[in-house]
């Protein structure tokens, strides 16, 4: 492969976690395009933040954590967060000078000659002894399947094709799914809809009080114990349950969180369970989450019998060049920021370089 070029950690991504992860190599003393490469498949700065639905203001965006080394401040509540978080991580590339490549889609990682890794772009085919997978999940959104989907004569779409309240006037919305954007979605569209369903397949676990640092290790410990066992990864959020704010008292008061099992069936005009009830919908919501959007791992072979990759720390037990960095219990922002460090420095153990003075 006479194009390969050769560097000694590639990036995957540069949302929260690739950043946090360029960011601590390039502390360390790797120089950007010489030692490693940031490879990110979106189109502009701010990860999959960029795609979020202009009604998601910064002020409803729960736990963002700032990035290592620049604090986020001065934010408007009121302004989209799409806007707020992408030009906070454009003015965080360009004052650590990251120089993320964009947009490069990355196909797949191939084990490659001399024990170095081969990762192959649309930009060309990278040769690497190292690799960040920082991936996330927005690219692969899940969408449940039960009998009857495909006769629906509405509209059905997911929360990454999600365009904001307004587009549901006068029509009358199914919302599946008891996670945060599920109940977001629920909140905003039920003023303009003719009428809204929620459905769930578990009842919705609101947790009152304050969410202190010893509860949030909890819940980050039972995600890290499933990864550890090579399971799929569940989110933070399935684990901590829905902060019972004063959004959500008044949507229980007002009737619009009125949860109702999961349905069995769709129709062509709406939805049916067993016991005979019927809801019609012109709308399907499918608020069901994301699964990790690690594909191009594949030829790599990491996934155990279980379904996911079992992980040592942030590396794949597998393979200890390949670490994963917001996969699992580290996919929160302020986990993010915590593994891209520990993944930097066990990758300069790996590759047996010496850390930088502090």
């Amino acid at each position: 492969m006479n194009n390969t070029r050769e560097v000694e950690v590639v990036v995957v991504g540069a949302g929260q976690a690739g950043l946090a992860g360029a960011y601590h190599l390039r502390r360390s003393g790797f120089e950007p395009n010489r030692d490693f490469v940031v490879l990110d498949h979106s189109p502009a700065p701010g990860g999959a933040w960029q795609f979020r639905w202009p009604s998601l203001t910064y002020g409803k965006v729960h736990g963002m954590h700032a990035l290592p080394g620049m604090e986020l401040t001065g934010t408007d509540p009121a302004r989209p967060s799409a806007e707020v978080i992408g030009a906070y991580f454009d003015r965080y590339e360009r004052t650590f000078d990251l120089r993320v490549r964009r947009p490069v889609d990355v196909r797949a990682v191939r084990e490659g000659p001399g024990g170095r890794l081969l990762v192959e772009t649309s930009d060309g085919v990278w040769s690497t002894r190292a690799l960040i997978n920082a991936t996330g999940t927005w690219d692969r959104p899940f969408w449940p399947r039960y009998p009857g989907q495909e006769t629906f004569r509405g509209r059905q779409l997911h929360t990454a094709q999600y365009p904001g309240p307004e587009e549901f006037a006068g029509q009358r919305v199914v919302v599946v799914g008891g996670g945060a954007s599920g109940t977001q979605h629920l909140l905003e569209i039920a003023s303009h809809a003719a009428a809204t369903t929620w459905v769930t397949r578990r009842p919705p676990v609101f947790r009152e009080g304050p969410f202190d640092e010893g509860a949030g290790r909890a819940a980050v410990a039972l995600v890290e114990e499933r990864v550890r066992q090579g399971l799929p990864p569940r989110s933070v959020v399935s684990v901590t349950g829905l902060p019972l704010n004063d959004a959500i008292r008044q949507g229980i008061e007002d009737g619009v969180l009125d949860r109702q099992p999961m349905f069995d069936r769709v129709s062509p005009t709406g939805v049916d369970w067993n016991d005979g009830r019927h809801a019609d919908a012109d709308v399907i919501l499918w608020a069901t989450g994301f699964r990790a959007a690690i594909d191009h791992l594949a030829p790599l072979r990491l996934r155990s019998p279980g379904g996911g990759i079992r992980m040592e720390g942030t590396h794949a037990a597998a393979d200890p060049r390949i670490h994963l960095v917001g996969y699992g219990p580290s996919a929160s922002t302020i986990g993010a920021n915590r593994a891209g460090r520990a993944a930097v420095r066990d990758i300069r153990r790996l590759l047996k370089r010496e850390p930088a003075a502090a």
